[in-house]
């Protein structure tokens, strides 16, 4: 059913000009429920606000070489990929840690996270300005609070203090502002993210799936409670989730990254893509997610840029033995150097569809979770176009709960909410994964960190993990990235942001 919510999203901004009239109060109302089409007239913020979820799927921010670099490149896990010759210059920045201020790409991210938080101003601004407002608008202004939110989270955590721009902009240099500390945009996710809580619905009929819901804007309460470990909201975020009983871990691993995994009882926030046969390669419609971390090869191999790769550390030590999300995670490749192809081996044909692909890439192993189906690269595209991008998983919720239980000394809670994760993963194989029966602390923190590391393997954001345990250089110097030092938890502001600025922005210190 996920191709329905594009049907609608995109007339929708074309009917923006439709009036609205309504007798209910402006956010004076419960939480909601299923909500159907009847529900949902068009008008101006809708479509104002449904241009969000194209921006969110978007090359910057989610299904590109920014969002990747940014949120992958960095952990000992990742790696740029592809061939050694393209995009050194990245390798060298976010690989290495060779930072610097001029980084294109660092650009990009800034700008579409701000580009998003300008739209929902004016979103946020067009309902609170409006005298009448309809059961719609309530739920248009929680979706732009919480995309608002999402977008600041990406920026704190990359850099710190930034501009806190909370109102519509209408003339550029109304932008132009200093930063705020971070604690104050924190403050500005939390009030946003209160009023998502408060008003998405639970659910939503076949006809907007996809389209956020509570369980989406609690559960990444919780991800920005993680990321200040605020074990005690945290705890009781992710709860709330477990408690609602409206996610589960049914869909086997093998599964959840499939086309027939999309929108599984797992997912707590995906990002509807499409690809259709007249628009087989259309951005507005589906995301460049498979094709930047697709196989690059040539002939039927030629799947894609072949960037974001997993390095060797964590394809050869990462894993417990015979752990399944191992071979679902990685997609092996045999090697060609010159002439010289490796041979086949069980492993390099592990694949869902039998295959086994032929590459020159510098890494370990493609990402199998941007793998697509052979018979719909033939209907539509080897890139992949169609792919959604699973952004928030239940497991990641349990594991939340997991952690801040621990935390805070319940280690019967953590034991319990750590072992849903690991079950999942064994499936009926009783030899494998182990039920984990420690009640220390330090030992079950450990046990619960590598969970979060092979569990959502290749997915954001292993890096940020390493940096609010404290343990980002320990880390990361082990596995031979020796460039990294404290100061690059954060990124430096782009320059062309400070120039622009004429003075107002001042750069990240130590840059």
């Amino acid at each position: 059913m996920k191709r329905l919510i594009k049907k609608y999203i995109l007339p929708a901004v074309l009917i923006a000009g439709l009036s609205l009239t309504s007798c209910s109060d402006f956010l004076d109302r419960s939480p909601l429920g299923d909500l159907t089409e009847d529900d949902a007239p068009g008008g101006i913020n809708q479509g104002r606000v449904f241009q969000l979820y194209g921006l969110m799927r978007g090359y910057n921010i989610t299904a590109g070489i920014p969002a990747f670099a940014i949120h992958n490149f960095r952990s000992e896990d990742s790696e740029k990929g592809s061939d050694a010759g393209d995009g050194s210059d990245q390798a060298a920045f976010f690989d290495d840690f060779e930072y610097n201020t001029t980084n294109g790409v660092l650009a990009s991210y800034w700008t579409e996270n701000y580009k998003i938080i300008v739209n929902c101003n004016t979103a946020i601004s067009g309902i609170e300005g409006q005298s009448t407002k309809t059961s719609q608008d309530t739920i248009n202004y929680a979706e732009a609070k919480f995309f608002r939110a999402y977008a600041f989270f990406n920026l704190v955590r990359a850099f710190g203090e930034v501009p806190k721009i909370d109102f519509r902009v209408t003339d550029p240099a109304q932008a132009n502002i200093a930063k705020s500390p971070a604690a104050d945009i924190y403050a500005l996710i939390d009030a946003d993210l209160e009023v998502a809580v408060k008003y998405l619905p639970t659910h939503w009929s076949d006809s907007f799936t996809g389209r956020l819901t509570w369980g989406a804007a609690r559960s990444l309460q919780a991800r920005t409670y993680m990321m200040r470990n605020d074990w005690t909201n945290m705890l009781a975020a992710s709860k709330e989730v477990i408690n609602s009983g409206f996610y589960n871990l049914s869909t086997p691993y093998d599964k959840i990254f499939t086309d027939e995994g999309e929108n599984s009882p797992e997912s707590v926030f995906e990002l509807q893509c499409l690809a259709t046969a007249a628009k087989p390669n259309s951005g507005t419609i589906g995301s460049q997610f498979a094709e930047v971390q697709g196989v690059r090869g040539s002939g039927q191999w030629n799947l894609g840029w072949g960037w974001h790769m997993a390095t060797s550390i964590l394809k050869d030590k990462a894993y417990e033995a015979g752990d399944p999300r191992k071979d679902a995670t990685l997609l092996y490749f045999r090697r060609q150097v010159g002439n010289v192809i490796d041979p086949i081996t069980p492993e390099n044909t592990n694949t869902p569809f039998g295959e086994s692909p032929i590459s020159s890439a510098m890494g370990a192993a493609y990402n199998k979770k941007a793998y697509t189906d052979p018979a719909l690269r033939q209907q539509f595209t080897n890139a992949g176009f169609w792919v959604n991008i699973r952004l928030i998983r239940y497991a990641d919720v349990v594991l939340m709960a997991a952690e801040a239980s621990n935390e805070l000394g319940m280690s019967s809670d953590a034991l319990n909410y750590l072992e849903q994760v690991r079950s999942r993963a064994r499936g009926n194989n009783a030899s494998i994964l182990p039920k984990v029966t420690t009640n220390g602390q330090t030992e079950l923190r450990d046990a619960i960190r590598h969970e979060r590391r092979v569990e959502l393997g290749l997915e954001p954001d292993r890096f940020y993990d390493l940096v609010r345990w404290g343990i980002a250089k320990e880390v990361l110097h082990a596995a031979g990235k020796t460039n990294y030092q404290d100061k690059h938890a954060l990124l430096p502001i782009p320059q062309v942001e400070i120039d622009k600025s004429n003075g107002v922005l001042v750069q990240n210190p130590n840059f």
